[in-house]
């Protein structure tokens, strides 16, 4: 990058690199550092009449500076938290030369620089555990500067807070928003525990193919790319569940995966385009069977996660602790609206939706207007965790058929906080059902509908094999997260969201700037 486009403060720090490469200080060494503690772990195991005083050797980021004559103070930040440094001249220049301390610590080392700091514990006379410096090293040079963030009484003022630059710049927002942090060690902690959960009961983690020859297992719209060497289009998955049944017809019980799917739609505070998903299927179990599992499953992450199934999102407290309330769609659409879909046809679920000012399309089935009505009267009215129950039947084309009901299916969606958070089946494994099924959908994609599904030869010629019953799952991760950790928008609980291109998104405001 060329000079005369660096800011002031840039070309500062550039100056500053070279000064300590000239003083023989490599800015950016490549020599292994030991660290022997973190600032959490000091802390906590501080004891103030502790003889000899701890020795360690610590490295982070500076996050603040009060530079003095003599002796100064910095905080300095690692993976765990801060903790505060004294620097003494003497100490860390015991000889004549007091260079390091006047100049290179003084003038060339800058807020956001790592550095290394051997030295002891010690509380101090305002009673905060510090360490005395005896050594710094310079581990390397931040040639861009942080934005300032004031912290008092364990608050942040004046915080990264545009969302634009906190989500493109996330490597950013984790060092100068602490709670960020602190979103993402729950999620790790959340999949840890799912993990711990499906393990108990034997089950194998198991990776099936991204990119597919048939985007099946949902009804979405795919991502599409090619396969230069065998010159043949393939599909980013939009689910994985149709691999995972094929694994079940070879024989194992029960497997499971965390997966990563595409879909190519919209994009808003629940949705984006790609997103992590988990799936398990279960060998002999039913959708009962599974609402259980579901259940217990989410109040032990929770508890795993926040040391209580409560949890806070925006105006609404959320108690995951089981049993949940069970529903039938057909009930749930009666008790918010009046309207009884039990035998209605196409056309007069296409007139309540009109005079409901439901919006539609001419590619709409039965199913698709269903889960309209559905979607638009009563969804997001389920705020504590609800199964909503027994599908009718072109809403759900892998799904068996109820055993009281051929119209409906043995299916549930979890519905928590208004939205849909896990999708469950009684899987259908009678393979001429399961074809007539996929005919349904291509005369469904025939009249327009982009997101209905493809025949999948090989899936019908897997269950010919034989599939025994069969019980799957179906939750999103991101969705899961957002609730565990009371966010709003799933952008928060991604640490790469997708984004608008820059030079793009600059385009657009500088076009919403024009018409206003």
């Amino acid at each position: 990058m060329a000079n005369h486009e660096l800011s002031e403060q840039e070309i500062v720090r550039r100056n500053s690199m070279n000064a300590l490469r000239e003083r023989g200080i490599e800015p950016y060494p490549a020599a292994e550092y030991p660290v022997t503690g973190h600032t959490a772990e000091i802390k906590e195991n501080f004891k103030d009449d502790e003889e000899p005083l701890r020795e360690v050797s610590v490295a982070g980021r500076i996050m603040s500076r009060r530079i003095m004559g003599k002796a100064s103070f910095m905080e300095l930040q690692d993976a765990d938290g801060r903790i505060q440094i004294y620097v003494s001249r003497d100490d860390i220049c015991p000889g004549e030369d007091k260079e390091f301390y006047n100049v290179v610590f003084k003038k060339l080392l800058d807020i956001g620089d790592f550095i290394g700091v051997k030295g002891f514990v010690f509380r101090t006379q305002m009673g905060e555990i510090t360490i005395h410096a005896k050594e710094i090293t310079v581990l390397s040079k931040s040639l861009r500067p942080l934005p300032i963030v004031k912290m008092k009484d364990g608050k942040a003022y004046d915080a990264f807070t545009d969302p634009e630059l906190r989500y493109r710049q996330r490597y950013v927002d984790l060092v100068v928003n602490p709670g960020v942090r602190d979103i993402f060690l729950k999620r790790t902690r959340m999949f840890n525990s799912m993990r711990e959960y499906f393990n108990s009961f034997g089950y194998l983690e198991v990776e099936t193919p991204v990119l597919q020859s048939i985007p099946g297992g949902a009804s979405a719209r795919p991502f599409i790319t090619h396969h230069n060497a065998l010159d043949i289009p393939l599909y980013l998955r939009i689910a994985n569940e149709l691999y995972l049944k094929r694994l079940i017809v070879g024989g194992f019980e029960g497997v499971y995966e965390f997966s990563k799917n595409f879909r190519n739609e919209g994009m808003d505070r629940t949705h984006n385009p790609e997103f992590t998903c988990m799936e398990i299927y279960v060998s002999y179990k039913d959708y009962n069977w599974m609402m259980e599992f579901t259940e217990k499953m989410l109040e032990k992450i929770c508890l795993d996660v926040n040391g209580t199934t409560k949890v806070q999102v925006g105006d609404n407290e959320i108690d995951f602790k089981a049993p949940y309330r069970r529903i039938t769609m057909t009930d749930a659409i009666r008790e918010k609206t009046g309207f009884d879909i039990t035998g209605k046809s196409e056309e007069e679920l296409r007139a309540f939706c009109r005079e409901a000012g439901i919006e539609t399309d001419p590619s709409m089935g039965k199913g698709k207007l269903i889960d309209e009505i559905f979607g638009e009267k009563c969804e997001g009215s389920f705020i504590q965790p609800t199964f909503i129950t027994d599908y009718p039947i072109e809403m759900s084309p892998l799904t068996k058929r109820h055993r009281e009901n051929p119209e409906l299916t043995e299916r549930f969606e979890l519905m928590v906080n208004g939205k849909e958070l896990a999708n469950a089946y009684s899987e259908l494994n009678d393979p001429i059902d399961q074809y007539g099924r996929f005919v349904d959908q291509m005369r469904l994609a025939d009249k327009g509908d982009d997101e209905a599904m493809i025949i999948d030869a090989d899936f019908i010629r897997a269950l010919e094999y034989g599939m025994p019953p069969t019980s799957g799952m179906g939750i999103g991760m991101d969705r899961l997260a957002m609730l565990l950790t009371g966010q709003t928008t799933i952008q928060e609980v991604l640490l790469f969201p997708q984004m608008r291109p820059e030079k793009k998104q600059q385009q657009k405001e500088e076009s919403e700037e024009t018409e206003a």
